[in-house]
C-alpha cells in the first residue's frame, strides 16, 4: 500500500469519527491515456476538502462539483 493510500484512508477514518460524511472513490478501471492508475483513491468531506486523486487536470473539478452534490442529494 501506497503512503498515499494510508493518507486517504486515514483522513476517511478520521473525519466519519468526527461524525462527518465522505465520499470514497476508488479507479477500479481505466481505458486510454488514464492519468491514474486501478487502485488509485479519493476521499472528498462533506465541506469539499479532499485527499487523493483519481483523475487528472480539469476532470479533477469537474469531478469535485459532482461528488459534492451527492452530499446534498442524500446518497452519501
Amino acid at each position: 500500500m501506497d503512503a498515499i493510500d494510508l493518507m486517504v484512508f486515514r483522513a476517511a477514518r478520521d473525519w466519519r469519527s468526527n461524525g462527518h460524511r465522505i465520499v470514497l472513490a476508488t479507479v477500479v478501471r481505466t481505458w486510454g491515456s488514464s492519468p491514474r492508475p486501478v487502485g488509485s483513491m479519493r476521499v472528498l468531506h462533506d465541506d469539499g476538502k479532499t485527499v487523493g486523486s483519481v483523475s487528472g487536470g480539469a476532470a479533477t473539478a469537474a469531478r469535485s462539483r459532482r461528488d459534492s452534490t451527492l452530499f446534498w442529494s442524500g446518497m452519501a
